[in-house]
């Protein structure tokens, strides 16, 4: 257990490091103009979520994107000028103030949040909705949204429908509570399934004239707060537990050092819990009469949120993939971003008509996240850059199946991807040779054909960067076990356009010379193919290349007598 929370904190810390972002060299119009840009941006989504419950982007990206633009108003000496609550304000003054809550950055952040204070609590960081709940006798008769902290909207229409909620207490108390309404999940891993937009479905049915019964039932209540309660935390979950609020007590541990609550943080994103959460929440023991509570971060209470799901990451470049075949593939090269352990620096598009419809340029900011948590994937173009760089893609029909045999201008990377295919498991299946290798040798000049390497030496292979006596004679004894494999794998190696482990045949003298109709009585070829293999096999460059493989004595180039 030491040993993993060792390496988390590690990770947490290199986290918090690697995004942490320069000032980007722009003139200070440019400053101006996107800084004002992400300004209206957030406003739109402020209003969209706070007016009409609707969250147009996940909860990641969207602080991500406000502590972007904090960032650039602090590079470039502006005042913030924007209120992310002002579309929340309502008509209705709470009781008590809700406060705001500051987040803290990392396990450093954490630990010094808690230096010096003691009885400190922490519990799941509810990712709901935040309201304030008026007893009068023990009934629960107002509901009030938190709007901007002071003011907000009353929501008290909602309570004959929240069956999944205590509305009457066992005694008949006046109290005014603060919490959480959240949408009931069962077993929710916050770690493998994310938010679900649990807080989104939530908003959304608030902001409703009515809800149905089945709605009602579906959202529960975290009580995180007793404002006028008990003096110690201990005291007020215990009387919030008698009273019906059970999950306040069951969801909150003491703890006394960033160790324990570094713990508690994994605990809860890693196990299953009936709500989803976006961290956890530290609270003091000790605090000011509730009277004296603003709707600001206090130094009392603080957050430690989990690791982001999506990344908001700047492009750097787009990149056009040539592969093997000539598909033309887009590929986002980013500003490095963390996202769960692993360094994003690029993601596929997939296609060319995918970046084309995104119309993603340098300088736009997108949402990226881990596809099975492994794979990098493009969710949504968050903001588009002021700027808008031209980029040219390649021209239609550059590159297709039968381009680039060989190492000529703009062809390096449709060549180097057909010597890696040439060399790996699905070709001659060449130990350690990947497209690092071709790149140096195709870059020394040593190969400019699909043959050449089977003329490289070790003494040649020594004079490059990277190789020395045993590295070169391990590539050139690679090569050489290359010349004995058969001629059927030779064969799938050079790529011809048939079906995988179809019965081609056994020479290419032989391939080479069939006519269309012969090749479509194969088994799984049919008319298009047939066309294909016979464009293949009639190819200047390819019957070059045979040329080559039979003057090497490669089994199957040269005819069978």
């Amino acid at each position: 257990m030491l040993l993993k929370l060792l390496v988390y904190l590690l990770f947490a810390l290199n986290l918090s490091t690697s995004q942490a972002e320069e000032c980007p060299a722009w003139p200070i119009d440019r400053a101006r103009n996107e800084a004002e840009r992400l300004r209206e941006t957030l406003a739109k989504w402020d209003e969209h979520y706070h007016r009409l419950g609707i969250s147009l982007v996940a909860d990641d990206i969207y602080d991500q994107s406000r502590q972007r633009l904090k960032h650039l108003q602090g590079c470039f000496d502006q005042q913030p000028v924007d209120n992310p609550l002002v579309s929340a304000r309502g008509p209705i003054t709470h009781p008590v103030a809700h406060t705001g809550v500051d987040k803290l950055a990392g396990d450093q952040a954490v630990a010094q949040w808690i230096r010096g204070k003691q009885n400190i609590w922490i519990q799941p960081k509810v990712d709901g909705v935040a309201v304030t709940l008026v007893f009068r006798q023990g009934q629960l008769l107002q509901l009030l949204s938190r709007g901007d902290g002071v003011q907000g909207h009353d929501w008290s229409r909602h309570i004959p429908f929240l069956d999944g909620i205590t509305r009457q207490l066992p005694t008949p108390l006046d109290l005014t509570l603060q919490g959480e309404l959240y949408w009931r999940l069962d077993g929710h891993v916050q770690s493998a399934a994310g938010g679900l937009n649990a807080r989104g479905t939530v908003a959304g049915l608030m902001a409703r004239k009515q809800l149905s019964a089945e709605q009602g039932a579906g959202i529960g209540l975290f009580v995180w707060d007793w404002p006028e309660g008990p003096n110690t935390q201990a005291e007020r979950l215990a009387r919030l537990a008698a009273l019906g609020f059970t999950d306040s007590q069951r969801y909150s541990v003491a703890i006394a050092s960033q160790a324990d609550a570094a713990h508690w943080r994994q605990h809860w994103y890693r196990s299953p819990l009936p709500f989803a959460t976006d961290g956890v929440i530290l609270r003091q023991d000790n605090r000011p009469p509730a009277e004296r509570w603003r709707a600001n971060a206090p130094y009392w209470i603080a957050a430690w949120k989990h690791p982001f799901a999506q990344a908001l990451a700047e492009v750097r470049e787009v990149h056009f993939r040539i592969g093997r075949t000539g598909k033309v593939t887009p590929v986002l090269q980013l500003m490095p971003v963390m996202l769960d352990d692993r360094r994003i620096t690029q993601v596929s598009l997939g296609s060319l008509p995918r970046w084309q419809s995104l119309d993603i340029r340098p300088g736009d900011q997108v949402a990226i996240s881990l596809a099975g948590l492994t794979i990098p994937r493009l969710e949504q173009v968050v903001h588009r850059g002021v700027d808008r760089q031209l980029v040219e893609p390649p021209a239609i029909g550059q590159f297709h199946a039968l381009s680039c045999w060989q190492a000529s201008p703009g062809c390096e990377e449709q060549f180097i991807a057909r010597l890696a295919w040439l060399s790996g498991k699905h070709g001659l299946d060449i130990p350690r040779v990947g497209v690092a290798t071709w790149r140096n040798l195709v870059q020394a000049g040593l190969v400019n054909t699909l043959a050449d390497w089977l003329t490289v030496t070790d003494e040649q292979l020594r004079q490059l960067p990277g190789f020395n006596a045993a590295s070169a004679a391990r590539l050139v004894q690679g090569f050489d076990s290359a010349r004995t494999r058969p001629f059927r794998q030779w064969l799938q190696a050079l790529g011809p356009p048939a079906p995988r482990n179809a019965e081609l045949g056994v020479d290419w003298p032989s391939l080479a010379t069939r006519t269309a109709d012969q090749w479509s009585r194969v088994t799984g070829v049919g008319t298009t193919r047939a066309e294909q293999l016979l464009a293949f096999f009639a190819h200047p460059q390819v019957q070059a290349l045979a040329e080559q493989l039979r003057a090497q004595g490669i089994e199957g180039f040269h005819l069978q007598m």
